[in-house]
Order: C-alpha cells, then sequence, then structure tokens
C-alpha cells in the first residue's frame, strides 16, 4: 500500500500561479506512474498530466504550455507547476499514482479555485 498527501492548493487571481506537490509514503519503491487529475463541480474527474519513474511526461491539451509536471524520486515527490491559471481550472485536484501490479492509489485532493 502507499499513500498519498497533497499541499500548494489554495485561491488565486487570473493568470497567477501555483505549485501543488504530492509526497507518497509506505510502498513507495513500487511506484511507476504518478500524475494529477482535477475534477470541477458537475463534471467528470479528467486528466491533467501524468510523469512516469523514467521522466516521461504527458499533458492534457487544456494545460499544455501552462503547467509542468515533475518528479523528485529521493523524495517520492510529484509536483505541479501551474502558470497562467484561467478561472476554467478552477478545481480540485488529485494526486495519483499507480505501482508495477496496476494498483492505484489516490491522495485526498486540494482545491484550486482561479478567480476571475
Amino acid at each position: 500500500q502507499a499513500q498519498l498527501v497533497e499541499s500548494g492548493g489554495g485561491l488565486v487571481q487570473d493568470g497567477g500561479s501555483l505549485r501543488l506537490s504530492c509526497e507518497a509514503s509506505g510502498r513507495t519503491f513500487s511506484i511507476n506512474h504518478m500524475g494529477w487529475y482535477r475534477q470541477a463541480p458537475g463534471k467528470q474527474r479528467e486528466l491533467v498530466a501524468t510523469i512516469t519513474r523514467g521522466g516521461t511526461t504527458n499533458y492534457a491539451e487544456s494545460v499544455k504550455g501552462r503547467f509542468t509536471i515533475s518528479r523528485d524520486n529521493a523524495k517520492n515527490t510529484v509536483y505541479l507547476q501551474m502558470n497562467s491559471l484561467k478561472p476554467e481550472d478552477t478545481a480540485v485536484y488529485y494526486c495519483n499514482a499507480r505501482d508495477i501490479t496496476s494498483n492505484v492509489y489516490w491522495g485526498q485532493g486540494t482545491q484550486v479555485t482561479v478567480s476571475s
């Protein structure tokens, strides 16, 4: 089992920046993919960005060029740097991890609110 704890959400103005962090604990040695998803009110949870242990990244089209995902394997931590935030980025952001046996883990979520 692995546990994920997010931090860094908050309220920011249109065009502002935030950095989310997610630290994994427990059986971290087996984690391969880590990433971020988000869920806005009344909408389904959607992928934001993912990164493999080797550093290969994948982004949703809506955040390309504005968000950057990175990872510190030594600290078992994944980050999401969010720049040029827009009101439509407002959502609860969830950290996600998948291990080598395809078990999936989720964090508790952190609220990001972008005011216009």
